[in-house]
């Protein structure tokens, strides 16, 4: 019997034809992209969740979103985020290679590139402001001296508000050792400082946004001492000094990446905080009231400029704390822009 070819079967005949080219063309296409791009590479970042690393939180809730900052200026690269509670423990997975880069406070970073003698390097700043000493509404401390024989709760020992409260004290002449001394300074993980505080068991804490404006909104406490936000670093975006001799370019690229985001910040407040209170809630797995953002705000200066003399304060501070003793190296090689 004599085959009839019809309409309908040439149709589905030229179907699976151009199906069969058009797999062809998109896999040479995929990998022909993949090279252009270089293999899939990893970026593992460190930061905190506080309205400080705005940066961090913002960049991730867009990535939630199928339109993460990062991601769209760094194309083959996956951006991993790994959250920690202060400045030195950010450090330690940062020379572990835990970490790659990671946002920080500056006195971490100093003590860190002073103790190895190098390792680490700032590759821009982000924030100055936000921190600052909080006391109860009703309290009758006002002054430096008036916190003999008091306790002080800071978010961990060594990191970069233990060690301005230490200075802060200091400079009034007032004893302040690693265990005792005149006032006693506890390191408590920030989301502990608050029940502490609430409850009486400090009778003030030196801590940072958004824990500043928790403990006068929600603690009844008022800002005795606020650090100035035009001098003060509080937040710098660091990296492991040999992945960035390894890694240049992307190193360079994330730098230039997280810079634009931190001029899309300043252009964009509204959206900005919104979207920090967004991604606070969705990690602390509870609602982060966006008015909390919105008050500790005003506090914070987002900057990317930064250099070795930012860091004079820093390194007196901690001098003064004893947590640097002999220094013997310069600062020149600590800010490295990539």
């Amino acid at each position: 019997m004599k085959k009839t070819f019809t309409a309908s079967a040439g149709l589905i005949w030229t179907f699976w034809l151009l199906l069969g080219f058009g797999s062809v063309f998109f896999i040479f296409f995929a990998a022909n992209a993949r090279s252009a791009f270089g293999p899939e590479k990893e970026l593992r970042v460190g930061y905190f969740p506080n309205v400080t690393h705005a940066h961090a939180l913002i960049a991730q809730n867009m990535a939630l979103e199928g339109r993460g900052w990062f991601e769209e200026r760094l194309p083959g690269v996956t951006i991993t985020w790994h959250g920690f509670n202060a400045g030195p423990s950010a450090m330690e997975a940062l020379f572990a290679k835990a970490v790659d880069c990671t946002y920080v406070g500056p006195n971490p970073v100093l003590n860190a590139y002073l103790r190895a003698k190098g390792g680490v390097a700032v590759v821009s700043g982000a924030v100055r402001g936000g921190a600052g000493l909080v006391v109860p509404a009703d309290s009758a401390l006002s002054e430096p001296t008036h916190f003999k024989g008091k306790r002080i709760a800071t978010p961990q020992l060594g990191n970069t508000q233990d060690i301005a409260c230490r200075y802060w004290l200091t400079q009034a002449g007032l004893k302040v050792t690693m265990a005792g001394g005149d006032v006693s300074l506890i390191p408590v993980p920030n989301p502990s400082i608050l029940p502490l505080f609430v409850k009486g068991e400090v009778d003030a804490a030196w801590t940072v946004e958004p824990w500043v404006s928790r403990l006068e909104l929600e603690g009844r406490g008022k800002l005795l001492y606020a650090e100035p936000a035009a001098t003060s670093l509080t937040t710098v975006l660091s990296a492991n000094a040999a992945w960035a001799d390894r890694e240049p370019d992307l190193a360079r690229r994330f730098s230039q990446a997280h810079q634009e985001l931190t001029e899309w910040i300043r252009q964009n407040p509204d959206e900005a905080q919104r979207r920090v209170a967004d991604e606070l809630t969705r990690q602390m797995r509870r609602t982060f009231p966006l008015e909390l953002v919105k008050h500790a705000w005003p506090r914070l200066v987002f900057e990317n400029a930064v250099n070795a003399e930012d860091f004079i304060f820093s390194l007196k501070a901690a001098q003064d704390a004893g947590f640097v003793r002999n220094v013997n190296m310069g600062l020149e090689k600590l800010v490295a822009w990539p």
